[in-house]
Protein backbone atom coordinates (compact mmCIF):
# COMPACT_ATOMS: atom_id res chain seq x y z
CA UNK A 1 0.00 0.00 0.00
CA UNK A 2 1.57 3.39 -0.85
CA UNK A 3 2.36 5.05 2.54
CA UNK A 4 1.53 8.22 0.90
CA UNK A 5 -2.03 8.32 -0.15
CA UNK A 6 -4.10 10.68 -1.18
CA UNK A 7 -7.38 9.18 -2.04
CA UNK A 8 -9.14 5.77 -0.12
CA UNK A 9 -11.56 3.79 -1.99
CA UNK A 10 -13.97 1.59 -0.71
CA UNK A 11 -15.40 -1.51 -2.46
CA UNK A 12 -16.79 -4.59 -1.98
CA UNK A 13 -14.62 -7.41 -0.31
CA UNK A 14 -12.47 -9.69 -2.76
CA UNK A 15 -12.76 -7.27 -5.97
CA UNK A 16 -10.08 -4.97 -4.62
CA UNK A 17 -7.74 -5.74 -7.97
CA UNK A 18 -10.83 -4.79 -9.98
CA UNK A 19 -11.79 -1.62 -8.12
CA UNK A 20 -7.55 -0.38 -8.28
CA UNK A 21 -7.94 -1.25 -12.43
CA UNK A 22 -11.18 0.99 -12.28
CA UNK A 23 -9.35 3.84 -10.01
CA UNK A 24 -6.38 3.83 -12.28
CA UNK A 25 -8.62 3.80 -15.57
CA UNK A 26 -10.54 6.89 -14.26
CA UNK A 27 -7.15 8.72 -12.65
CA UNK A 28 -5.47 8.63 -16.13
CA UNK A 29 -8.80 9.85 -17.42
CA UNK A 30 -8.84 13.03 -15.62
CA UNK A 31 -5.44 13.73 -16.26
CA UNK A 32 -2.73 11.63 -13.95
CA UNK A 33 -1.66 8.64 -16.63
CA UNK A 34 1.25 7.67 -13.23
CA UNK A 35 -1.27 7.22 -10.41
CA UNK A 36 -0.28 4.87 -8.08
CA UNK A 37 -3.07 2.73 -6.88
CA UNK A 38 -2.70 -0.35 -4.76
CA UNK A 39 -5.24 -3.01 -2.34
CA UNK A 40 -4.30 -1.90 1.28
CA UNK A 41 -4.43 -5.60 2.49
CA UNK A 42 -7.07 -4.51 4.15
CA UNK A 43 -9.97 -5.87 2.15
CA UNK A 44 -12.57 -3.77 0.70
CA UNK A 45 -10.36 -0.60 0.97
CA UNK A 46 -7.66 0.84 -1.73
CA UNK A 47 -5.37 3.52 -1.64
CA UNK A 48 -4.01 5.56 -4.51
CA UNK A 49 -1.52 8.21 -4.73
CA UNK A 50 -2.17 10.70 -7.59
CA UNK A 51 -0.54 13.62 -8.44
CA UNK A 52 -3.58 15.68 -8.76
CA UNK A 53 -5.24 17.51 -5.57
CA UNK A 54 -7.32 15.17 -4.16
CA UNK A 55 -9.98 17.27 -3.88
CA UNK A 56 -9.90 18.43 -7.71
CA UNK A 57 -9.58 14.49 -8.41
CA UNK A 58 -12.66 13.47 -6.47
CA UNK A 59 -14.79 16.56 -8.04
CA UNK A 60 -13.82 15.46 -11.20
CA UNK A 61 -14.23 11.91 -10.37
CA UNK A 62 -17.94 13.04 -9.68
CA UNK A 63 -17.99 14.80 -12.82
CA UNK A 64 -17.46 10.86 -14.92
CA UNK A 65 -20.09 9.78 -12.72
CA UNK A 66 -22.36 11.90 -13.12
CA UNK A 67 -22.22 11.81 -17.62
CA UNK A 68 -21.00 8.47 -17.11
CA UNK A 69 -22.14 6.41 -14.54
CA UNK A 70 -21.67 2.87 -16.21
CA UNK A 71 -18.28 3.49 -15.55
CA UNK A 72 -17.88 3.05 -11.65
CA UNK A 73 -19.01 -0.81 -11.28
CA UNK A 74 -16.30 -1.78 -8.82
CA UNK A 75 -15.99 1.20 -6.95
CA UNK A 76 -17.95 2.18 -3.58
CA UNK A 77 -16.55 5.26 -2.14
CA UNK A 78 -14.16 8.10 -2.90
CA UNK A 79 -12.72 9.74 -0.05
CA UNK A 80 -10.01 12.58 -0.70
CA UNK A 81 -7.02 12.73 2.33
CA UNK A 82 -5.10 15.73 2.99
CA UNK A 83 -2.73 14.27 4.98
CA UNK A 84 -1.03 11.29 6.53
CA UNK A 85 0.70 10.96 9.94
CA UNK A 86 1.36 7.61 11.88
CA UNK A 87 -1.41 5.95 13.87
CA UNK A 88 -0.20 7.89 17.23
CA UNK A 89 -2.73 9.87 19.01
CA UNK A 90 -0.61 12.67 19.32
CA UNK A 91 0.30 12.78 15.89
CA UNK A 92 -3.56 12.80 14.62
CA UNK A 93 -4.18 15.22 17.28
CA UNK A 94 -1.22 17.87 16.61
CA UNK A 95 -2.48 17.79 12.89
CA UNK A 96 -5.98 17.53 13.32
CA UNK A 97 -5.58 20.97 15.10
CA UNK A 98 -3.52 22.22 12.14
CA UNK A 99 -6.33 21.53 9.71
CA UNK A 100 -8.83 22.92 12.50
CA UNK A 101 -7.92 26.39 11.86
CA UNK A 102 -9.49 26.70 8.65
CA UNK A 103 -12.34 25.96 10.10
CA UNK A 104 -14.62 29.27 10.06
CA UNK A 105 -15.81 31.20 13.33
CA UNK A 106 -19.65 30.55 12.73
CA UNK A 107 -18.84 26.90 11.10
CA UNK A 108 -19.98 23.74 12.79
CA UNK A 109 -17.86 20.41 12.81
CA UNK A 110 -17.82 17.05 13.79
CA UNK A 111 -15.03 14.49 13.74
CA UNK A 112 -15.77 11.39 11.84
CA UNK A 113 -13.45 8.52 12.32
CA UNK A 114 -13.33 5.23 10.52
CA UNK A 115 -10.28 2.74 11.56
CA UNK A 116 -9.36 -0.84 10.49
CA UNK A 117 -6.31 -2.38 12.38
CA UNK A 118 -5.65 -0.49 15.27
CA UNK A 119 -6.06 -0.77 18.75
CA UNK A 120 -7.36 2.63 18.77
CA UNK A 121 -10.83 3.54 20.45
CA UNK A 122 -12.51 5.60 17.88
CA UNK A 123 -13.83 7.51 21.37
CA UNK A 124 -10.09 8.17 22.32
CA UNK A 125 -9.23 9.73 18.86
CA UNK A 126 -12.51 11.87 19.00
CA UNK A 127 -11.37 13.02 22.38
CA UNK A 128 -7.29 13.75 21.32
CA UNK A 129 -9.14 15.26 18.42
CA UNK A 130 -11.77 17.84 19.34
CA UNK A 131 -9.87 18.84 22.55
CA UNK A 132 -8.53 21.62 20.67
CA UNK A 133 -11.25 22.26 18.52
CA UNK A 134 -12.92 25.70 20.02
CA UNK A 135 -15.82 25.78 17.53
CA UNK A 136 -19.64 24.11 17.56
CA UNK A 137 -20.26 20.74 17.09
CA UNK A 138 -23.18 19.40 14.73
CA UNK A 139 -23.22 15.62 14.64
CA UNK A 140 -25.92 15.79 11.75
CA UNK A 141 -25.56 18.60 9.73
CA UNK A 142 -21.93 20.00 9.88
CA UNK A 143 -20.45 22.54 7.74
CA UNK A 144 -17.16 20.78 7.73
CA UNK A 145 -15.98 17.42 8.80
CA UNK A 146 -12.52 16.51 9.86
CA UNK A 147 -12.26 12.81 9.17
CA UNK A 148 -9.42 10.44 10.29
CA UNK A 149 -9.26 7.31 8.19
CA UNK A 150 -6.96 5.18 10.63
CA UNK A 151 -5.32 2.51 8.04
CA UNK A 152 -3.06 0.51 10.23
CA UNK A 153 0.34 2.27 11.27
CA UNK A 154 -0.83 5.05 8.40
CA UNK A 155 -3.95 7.57 9.09
CA UNK A 156 -5.24 10.00 6.95
CA UNK A 157 -6.53 12.84 7.52
CA UNK A 158 -9.12 15.15 5.81
CA UNK A 159 -10.92 18.13 5.95
CA UNK A 160 -13.85 18.40 4.50
CA UNK A 161 -17.47 19.46 3.42
CA UNK A 162 -20.22 16.67 3.32
CA UNK A 163 -19.99 16.84 -0.33
CA UNK A 164 -16.44 15.87 -0.57
CA UNK A 165 -16.82 12.32 -0.82
CA UNK A 166 -18.15 10.54 -3.47
CA UNK A 167 -20.77 7.91 -2.52
CA UNK A 168 -21.53 6.17 -6.12
CA UNK A 169 -24.45 4.42 -4.95
CA UNK A 170 -26.23 7.36 -3.26
CA UNK A 171 -25.28 9.30 -6.33
CA UNK A 172 -25.99 6.73 -8.98
CA UNK A 173 -29.77 6.98 -7.66
CA UNK A 174 -29.99 10.77 -8.14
Amino acid sequence: MPRDFNILATTLRGIERSACFELKHLLEQIGDPSADVRKSGIRGLIAARTALEEFHAVKSLRDILIERPYEFRFILRIIPIQTIVPTDLKAIADKASELSSKIGEKEMFRVTVEKRFTTLHTSEIIEAVAANIKRKVNLETPDKILLVEVVGGATGISLIKPEDIISVMKEKML
